[in-house]
């Protein structure tokens, strides 16, 4: 289990009452290129892009998981996610945004960014999902990173958005049980071993259908990881949700 911790929506509470006190004496520089006065600025805020899906080659159709196979052209090669979609590219203001957010100790950005998720998940595409969800679940760190860092960033983009949408959210369904190198820099083949059987999840989530929360989706791996353990306890569906994903 994730250990001794406060929970992601105090945190976003004191943190956004700390906020506002210090804003009053420090106005807040803009994640994407530090104007005073904005987490992230209206201007940045607007450059964020979106994640448009690449079509499959052969009918030319977004397939459900970026880099998965289509459906409708490799027939039962059956993946956990049953859809996996991001809501920006992880370039210009939203990247150096994920980057403070992560790195920098930031947390409070998960509230603009947010935004981001909520506008993504309103598509058509999830009409049907948005009706059959049942659970968030938002991506686990291990103990020792979430010690390192305070919080998961994963689990405050997840709070904020169930604050929302009304979904419940369940931050200890799936647990990361070993500590795995951190995925930046590791090639597609050397990511999906570094998080292979890295996730357990709990008897609770069978029989539901879950969204995964995430921050950045690159190859897929941690996310699928994730997805896995799920379904290996009974899940009916699986879904994910990042915030950015590279594009070509």
């Amino acid at each position: 289990m994730s250990g001794h911790r406060f929970p992601p929506n105090l945190i976003l509470g004191l943190r956004r009452l700390a906020a506002r006190s210090h804003d009053l004496l420090f106005p807040p520089q803009c994640a994407g290129c530090d104007a005073h006065g904005h987490h992230l600025c209206p201007r940045c805020a607007q450059e964020v892009q979106a994640a448009v899906p690449r079509p499959c080659p052969r009918c030319k159709q977004p397939p459900p998981v970026p880099g998965g196979p289509c459906p409708a052209c490799e027939s039962g090669n059956l993946q956990p996610l049953l859809l996996m979609r991001s809501a920006a590219r992880h370039a210009g203001p939203m990247r150096a945004a994920i980057h403070r957010y992560k790195y920098e100790n930031q947390p409070e950005l998960a509230v603009p960014l947010t935004r981001y998720l909520l506008a993504a998940f309103a598509a058509d595409e999830w009409t049907a999902a948005r009706e059959a969800i049942d659970v968030v679940i938002p991506v686990p760190l291990h103990p020792d990173r979430f010690a390192g860092r305070g919080y998961n960033q994963s689990e405050l983009l997840a709070a904020e958005f169930c604050r929302h949408t009304r979904i419940p959210l369940q931050p200890d369904w799936i647990v990361r049980t070993r500590q795995t190198r951190p995925q930046v820099g590791l090639t597609a083949m050397e990511r999906t071993e570094n998080v292979q059987s890295a996730f357990v999840a709990g008897p609770w989530s069978a029989e539901r259908n879950i969204l995964l929360v995430d921050d950045v989706f690159t190859t897929g791996a941690t996310m699928q990881a994730c997805a896995m353990a799920a379904k290996n306890v009974g899940a009916n569906a699986v879904f994910g949700l990042t915030l950015a994903m590279p594009m070509a």
